[in-house]
């Protein structure tokens, strides 16, 4: 996707009037109302602290294969990159990632509580700087579902109670621990299942029952769009897209938390760069991740900031001024029933799984 540049600030533009041109760096991320909460959040006022100009390219979904090409090709054109936990795993463990002393390249917490211990049990890799709880779940359209709207994640399964097409992100991860789920694997063993060739194959044929039903997304904002068109019945995505097309878009769209899965998502700087790239980037990621700009995220997008420091800072959508924290999918009411992700299993298995599942859909 092309880069979209943030404004120049006044400092930027004062710069670059001086005869000295205006710094740049590549941010890679989402796309959509994610993409939009940082640059409120992080982006602007990082650009008008330093006038440096962020460049937002929207690949984070394409993260591991472009970066493996740019380190093959040895040119480096991004400085940070957003990526989900599992993927910040397995670019740690090729050498694709920088390690982080979190103590020392990240800001202590306001209170003087170390990095490492504000985040805590959040940092799953040595090159990954946790920014955000989000989880993965379905949201329907409550015009389409009849008189007994579904509370269960494996309506998404019941063609005959909920007629219509939904959307399922086109990659195993989520969609194979669902279907486990749905054929009767309890939650405890879907992993063990998931690590078998038999197991893959059960998910598969589970799949196969709505396949022909099913439009695959790979853009976080395309389900929002689907069930704002009225194209699907229900659909997968990031919780706090589907909060924008609740909440801000006030779109006919309900929430189902059921088995939603909880994940977490943040920046890796790509190994390659040079030193005063690096350091940059350095700049920028201890900026991006103290406790207040963490919390201030949580003003644009429903999702829970990484820092135990934040989560007392957070308060009201900035625009509509409704309380965010019922809309987190860590409030008590919407994680009753929550599927746990397993970073490491997929960090291990990701390639594979996801070579049988690509050749599934090409059947």
């Amino acid at each position: 996707m092309k880069p979209t540049k943030t404004l120049l600030t006044a400092a930027a533009l004062a710069t670059a009037a001086g005869g000295v041109s205006a710094e740049e760096m590549t941010i890679v991320s989402w796309g959509g109302a994610y993409s939009k909460s940082q640059l409120k959040a992080y982006h602007e006022p990082y650009s008008e602290k330093t006038g440096i100009t962020i460049l937002n390219d929207d690949s984070s979904n394409e993260a591991v294969a472009k970066l493996r090409a740019m380190n093959e090709a040895g040119n480096i054109t991004w400085d940070v990159v957003d990526v989900v936990a599992a993927d910040a795993i397995r670019l740690c463990d090729e050498g694709l990632a920088m390690e982080i002393d979190f103590d020392t390249q990240l800001a202590a917490a306001p209170d003087g509580t170390s990095a490492s211990e504000d985040f805590g049990d959040l940092l799953v890799s040595d090159c990954f700087i946790p920014q955000i709880v989000y989880s993965t779940t379905f949201g329907y359209r409550t015009d389409l579902v009849g008189d007994t709207p579904p509370t269960d994640v494996c309506a998404v399964f019941d063609l005959e109670a909920y007629p219509g097409k939904r959307s399922l992100e086109k990659r195993p991860i989520n969609n194979m621990e669902w279907a486990l789920i749905c054929d009767g694997v309890p939650k405890d063993d879907v992993y063990d299942v998931l690590a078998t060739a038999e197991g893959q194959d059960q998910a598969l044929a589970k799949l196969d029952t709505i396949k022909d039903s099913v439009v695959w997304w790979s853009a976080g904002a395309d389900t929002p769009q689907l069930l704002a068109d009225g194209e699907v019945i229900m659909g997968s995505t990031y919780n706090g897209r589907l909060f924008s097309v609740i909440e801000e878009q006030n779109q006919p769209v309900a929430m189902l938390w059921d088995a939603q899965v909880f994940d977490l998502d943040g920046w890796i700087i790509p190994t390659g760069l040079s030193e005063e790239r690096q350091q940059r980037a350095l700049d920028y990621i201890m900026f991006a991740t103290d406790t207040q700009r963490l919390a201030d995220q949580a003003k644009y997008i429903s999702y829970g900031p990484a820092r135990a420091s934040s989560a007392p800072l957070v308060g009201q959508h900035a625009d509509l001024g409704i309380d965010m924290a019922p809309h987190m999918p860590t409030d008590p009411e919407n994680a009753k029933n929550t599927f746990l992700y397993n970073y490491e299993f997929w960090a291990d298995y990701r390639d594979d799984i996801d070579a049988k599942f690509q050749a599934w859909l090409a059947q």
